[in-house]
């Protein structure tokens, strides 16, 4: 099970962004989510899922802005579950929490912690390759991000080209320089190492 929470950088003096928060990645991720994206303490976001996919798309989506410490915890939830991520509870949230209370010290304000399981896969072997990734993306120019998202939403380079009124070989190059294409072949590995990470802990759920 993976646990995600998020804390918004620099509350006391930003407005509050956690509303906006909940409604992006509900119109995002809501279908992919155990339990509804939920506010819990003041100016932080939860969110549960049984998808490592899912949980890295909501890591990489909240850490672009640079705007949220996020914190990915991997573990258990206790059942019966309840109808709020905030009144839940397992190691996947111990996890989680301490995660974000080590993301706000980290490069790229992300960190992932998990509870003790029988895998091979570690802490260790997967946060740093995540946080590169991270640390890749927050590198990403405007133009860039706008050239991926359009490639990323299906269409051709031509395409993209012609909607932002530049060449093909602009849309080449920004693509390029964006490192798209070593971040699309980043994802499934760290895919499945964080499947592998959070082993036999959606089949160990405490009752």
């Amino acid at each position: 099970m993976f646990v995600i929470t998020a804390d918004q950088v620099g509350s006391r003096r930003e407005p509050d962004r956690t509303g906006a928060l909940v409604a992006d990645l509900t119109e995002k991720f809501g279908d992919g989510l155990m339990l509804p994206v939920d506010q819990t303490a003041g100016d932080e976001v939860q969110l549960v899922t049984r998808s490592a996919e899912t949980a890295l798309a909501i890591v990489l989506d909240t850490t672009r802005t640079g705007r949220w410490s996020v914190g990915l915890g991997v573990g258990d939830i206790r059942y019966p579950v309840p109808d709020a991520a905030r009144k839940a509870s397992g190691s996947a949230f111990i996890a989680a929490r301490d995660a974000v209370g080590a993301a706000k010290r980290a490069d790229g304000r992300f960190a992932l912690r998990a509870a003790p399981l029988t895998t091979r896969v570690t802490v260790a072997d997967v946060e740093p390759l995540v946080r590169l990734l991270v640390l890749l993306r927050e590198r990403r120019t405007e133009p860039g991000w706008e050239v991926v998202e359009l490639v990323r939403s299906g269409r051709q380079q031509k395409e993209a080209a012609a909607i932002l009124d530049i060449s093909p070989a602009a849309v080449s190059a920004r693509l390029k320089a964006a490192m798209w294409r070593a971040e699309e072949e980043a994802v499934p590995p760290l895919v499945r190492l964080l499947q592998e990470l959070d082993g036999e802990a959606t089949h160990t759920l405490l009752e």
